[in-house]
């Protein structure tokens, strides 16, 4: 049980002391003893990691996350400065096609901090995303965005999912055939 929670232990010690901003045995002793509290304290379902991490695709989806961010901030801003165009938005289903919290968890997080989408629900039972979307004025525009938005779960997925949970993606991206130029 210990071992399988060492990461997230790890993780606490070096957020408390990123947070002081010290790398001394104090702030390690005090991480130490604000971890145990919290994993004590604050008791969450384990969380299972697939203990596969893929350099290139968690590259890949670094990259193409800072562009959607670059782009997502620039569309953002011409609809605000452009007084002619009223901004068209939309409350999207996502369908995700993963069955794990932290894949899920990932995507919603990864969706959400792209600006012009926002995340107003998590349906966990049903593995939907609801998504607050800007520039969605069509059905199609939608299914764009639906389609963004499981391609970063497949991004994820690639960077750092299970075989099992990539088995999944390749087989919805056979599946589902591609239009409009949306990358899965």
């Amino acid at each position: 049980m210990l071992w399988r929670q060492l990461p997230f232990f790890v993780w606490l010690i070096a957020l408390w002391m990123l947070l002081w901003g010290q790398f001394t045995w104090t702030a390690f002793v005090t991480g130490l003893v604000a971890a145990i509290v919290v994993t004590r304290i604050f008791r969450l379902p384990p969380v299972e990691l697939s203990g596969r991490v893929n350099i290139w695709y968690g590259l890949v989806f670094v990259v193409t996350f800072f562009l959607a961010l670059i782009r997502g901030s620039l569309l953002v801003a011409w609809q605000v400065i452009d007084p002619r165009r009223l901004p068209h938005s939309a409350i999207i289903a996502v369908p995700l096609r993963t069955d794990d919290d932290l894949i899920m968890t990932h995507t919603a997080v990864t969706a959400s901090l792209i600006p012009g989408s926002l995340l107003v629900e998590v349906d966990r039972p049903r593995r939907i995303l609801y998504l607050h979307a800007l520039g969605v004025a069509t059905p199609e525009d939608a299914a764009h965005q639906r389609r963004a938005v499981q391609g970063w779960e497949a991004r994820i997925v690639r960077a750092v999912g299970s075989r099992a949970q990539l088995e999944t993606i390749r087989k919805a991206a056979v599946d589902t055939p591609r239009q409009g130029g949306a990358s899965l």
